[in-house]
């Protein structure tokens, strides 16, 4: 099976903390999910994203089995993470994405 992969990564200096909360609000939606060590992921029904806190950022990666779903799933996850971290003024660089 083909996937196509984009990873994007957003600077902050609490990348743990929004990828916890990432995971938890769409863990509450009843999809599933967890967050442990600094890392973390949320299954979709269109794919898989994964969360990864490091000093400086939160690194994203999302994976589908079409690019539609790539950017679906890019999208969700950038317009919850710029809603939470409004006060820090957030905002995610995407690869261009591609096949696996």
């Amino acid at each position: 099976m083909t996937e196509f992969t984009s990873v994007g990564r957003s600077a902050t200096d609490r990348a743990s903390r929004y990828g916890s909360q990432l995971v938890k609000h769409f863990t509450h939606k009843d999809l599933e999910g967890s967050w442990e060590d600094s890392r973390g992921f949320v299954r979709f029904s269109a794919g898989l994203a994964e969360f990864e806190a490091t000093d400086d950022a939160l690194v994203m990666r999302v994976v589908s089995s079409s690019e539609e779903d790539v950017a679906r799933l890019r999208d969700v996850v950038e317009r919850h993470l710029v809603r939470f971290g409004t006060r820090d003024e957030l905002s995610v660089s995407w690869d261009s994405g591609g096949q696996d």
